[in-house]
C-alpha cells in the first residue's frame, strides 16, 4: 500500500509517498498546483503499483483544486483535520524540526497508521461551495458593520451625543437606517438647535417626506429638546462635517453590501434540498437558515449526530483516568467557531420568544431549573438543537432519494 502525504501551501504542495517500514517510494518534492504538473502527480499515482490513498490537511480553500484535482482523476483521497497530525509524532526523536517536506513525510506516516479508517473525499457541490464563501464574507462585513458603527457612535459624541437613541425604526430592506440618514443632514446638534422650534419642525418634516419617512410633530419636539440639551465638543465647521458624513457613508455602503450578500445566500440556500426543513425549525429564520446550511454542508458527510456535534466543537469529550472519573467538562472548542456563533443566536431567540411546546425550550428550561449555569444550559440547548437538525434533514433527504429511486 501506498501512503501519499501531501502538505498543502498556497499555490503549491510537497508531496511525499511512503510505504509501511518506512520505505519511500518517493522523496518529498513540490507540485505547483497547476493542470500540468498536477497531471504528471496523477499519472505518477495511478502507476503505482497496489493500493494508493492520497492524505491531506484541511486548509480552507488551498487544498480544494488539488484534492478536486486527483479525486477527478479516480484516486482515492482523504482530507483530515489538521489537529490529528500536530497531535501525531512518528519520530523517535527530542529534536523538534518543522519543514514542508517533514510535514508531508509525517501526513503519509499517519496514513499508513490510519489507513482501514480513512474517509473518501467527496468534493462540494458548487452551490455549497458558493454559500460558504458568501457566508465568510457575511460574517467579516458584519465584524466591520460594529467596528464602523462603534467609531461612528464615538464621533457622534463629539458633536451630537447619543443621536442613535433619537430614533427606533428598524432597518429598511435595503440597508438604510433612519438615524444614519438623520445624522446625514443634522451631523452637529447645532444644526438643530441653531434653528428655530417652528423652523426646525418644518426642515424635518420636508427631510422625513423626501426620505420616506413618517412625520410626527412630538418626534420633532423631542428631537429639538435634545440637541438643546447637548453640548458639542467638536466645532461646527466643514472639517468636522467631513469626518461625519465620511463614516456614514462607509457604514452606509457596509449594510448595502451586507443586504446584497445576505440576499444571495439566501437564493443560494433555496436551491439545496435541506431549505425548507431548516428554515422550518425554531429560532431559525431566513438569515440563519443558509448560515446554518452554509456551515454544516451536506448531512450525509456525518456518520451519526454526534458526528455533527463534534465538527461544531460542542461535544465535551470524558476525562477518565484510575480512579478519576471527571463528569463535567468543557466543550472541545475543536470545530467551527462560525457555526457556534449561528447556534448561540438561534439558543438566544428560542430563550427570548420562550416557546413552551417546544423540545430545544424544554430542554433548555428543564436544565436551567436544575441551576445550570447559562452557558452550560445554553450549550445543551445547542447540542439538542443539532440532534434534532440531523434527525429531521436526513429523514427529509432521505425520503426524497426513495421518491427519485421508486420514479
Amino acid at each position: 500500500m501506498n501512503a501519499v502525504g501531501i502538505d498543502v501551501s498556497k499555490g503549491k504542495s510537497t508531496v511525499a509517498v511512503m510505504q509501511p517500514l518506512g520505505v519511500v517510494v518517493a522523496e518529498p518534492h513540490d507540485v505547483a498546483h497547476t493542470e500540468r504538473e498536477l497531471g504528471e502527480l496523477a499519472s505518477f499515482l495511478k502507476s503505482l503499483p497496489s493500493e494508493t490513498k492520497v492524505i491531506m490537511e484541511s486548509t480552507g480553500h488551498y487544498n480544494d483544486p488539488i484534492a478536486d484535482f486527483l479525486h477527478e482523476s479516480g484516486i482515492f483521497v482523504t482530507v483530515i483535520n489538521p489537529i490529528l497530525i500536530a497531535n501525531y509524532d512518528s519520530n523517535i526523536t527530542v529534536r523538534k524540526a518543522k519543514t514542508d517536506k517533514k510535514d508531508a513525510v509525517k501526513i503519509a506516516n499517519w496514513g499508513l497508521e490510519h489507513w482501514l479508517d480513512l474517509i473518501e473525499y467527496v468534493p462540494e457541490n458548487d452551490i455549497r461551495k458558493s454559500l460558504k464563501i458568501f457566508n465568510r464574507q457575511y460574517n467579516q462585513l458584519t465584524k466591520q458593520k460594529v467596528m464602523v458603527t462603534n467609531n461612528l457612535i464615538a464621533m457622534f459624541d463629539q458633536t451630537f451625543p447619543d443621536i442613535q437613541k433619537l430614533f427606533t425604526s428598524p432597518q429598511r430592506p435595503d440597508g438604510s437606517v433612519k438615524w444614519l440618514d438623520f445624522g446625514m443632514k443634522f451631523w452637529h446638534c447645532e444644526c438643530v438647535c441653531g434653528l428655530s422650534l417652528n423652523e426646525f419642525i418644518k426642515r424635518y418634516e420636508k427631510w422625513c417626506h423626501r426620505n420616506g419617512y413618517n412625520f410626527s410633530k412630538d418626534k420633532a419636539f423631542d428631537i429639538y429638546a435634545e440637541s438643546c440639551g447637548n453640548v458639542g465638543l467638536l466645532p461646527k465647521n466643514e472639517s468636522t462635517k467631513i469626518l461625519i458624513v465620511t463614516c456614514i457613508n462607509q457604514l452606509n455602503s457596509i449594510n448595502e453590501n451586507i443586504v446584497a450578500v445576505r440576499n444571495e445566500m439566501d437564493r443560494l440556500a433555496k436551491q439545496l434540498p435541506e431549505y425548507n426543513t431548516v428554515i422550518g425549525m425554531y429560532g431559525v429564520g431566513s438569515v440563519l437558515a443558509p448560515q446554518l446550511i452554509a456551515e454544516i454542508g451536506d448531512i450525509y458527510r456525518f456518520k451519526n449526530k454526534k458526528a455533527l456535534i463534534g465538527f461544531a466543537g460542542i461535544d465535551a469529550p470524558p476525562y477518565q483516568s484510575g480512579t478519576v472519573d471527571v463528569s463535567s467538562r468543557s466543550i472541545s472548542k475543536r470545530g467551527s467557531g462560525d457555526l457556534r456563533k449561528n447556534l448561540f443566536q438561534v439558543m438566544k431567540t428560542i430563550l427570548i420568544k420562550s416557546p413552551v411546546d417546544e423540545p430545544v425550550f424544554q430542554f433548555i428550561d428543564k436544565k436551567r431549573s436544575e441551576g445550570k449555569p447559562f452557558k452550560v444550559y445554553m450549550i445543551a440547548g445547542a447540542n439538542k438543537f443539532l440532534r434534532i437538525y440531523y434527525a429531521k434533514v436526513k429523514e427529509n433527504l432521505d425520503s426524497e432519494r426513495a421518491e427519485i429511486v421508486n420514479t
